[in-house]
């Protein structure tokens, strides 16, 4: 990666450290700490699905699984490019799924395109996020 200013640095580890606690927070379905990663007006997309629009919608559908499935992420930010208030990283994911009536994983994996904002207070949230994990191949 190349060489950033000072502040550019600081962005990108303020960035970073909106993308592990993310992983953590799916993983432990805790809903608060992942509304407090995203914009109010978040935008996800993914393949084969209408886009998921706003916070709401995505703790509702969230909520939906608890109980149901156990997910294990993990990911690796290859770039962070930051310009004034807004930012965009793209990371390589793994996703597993796992549901407790079955405990039959299933893994995602590939890459995702962020794209974050820098709210009125300083933080960096998720403002809109490209999710192109594919299934893989049971084995």
């Amino acid at each position: 990666m190349e060489a950033h200013s000072g502040a550019d640095q600081a962005d990108e580890r303020a960035i970073r450290a909106v993308v592990a606690p993310w992983l953590e927070a799916s993983g432990a379905n805790d809903l608060p700490r992942l509304s407090s990663l995203m914009a109010e007006d978040v935008v996800f997309l993914t393949p084969g699905r209408p886009p998921m629009q706003g916070r709401a919608a995505f703790l509702a559908s969230a909520g939906e699984g608890q109980g149901q499935y156990r997910i294990a992420a993990t990911g690796e930010v290859q770039e962070v490019q930051v310009s004034e208030d807004w930012a965009y990283c793209w990371s390589q994911l793994v996703v597993t799924v796992t549901p407790l009536a079955t405990g039959t994983p299933i893994r995602r994996r590939g890459p995702t395109l962020t794209i974050l904002r820098r709210e009125p207070d300083g933080r960096w949230v998720l403002f809109r996020d490209a999710n192109m994990l594919t299934l893989e191949a049971s084995t």
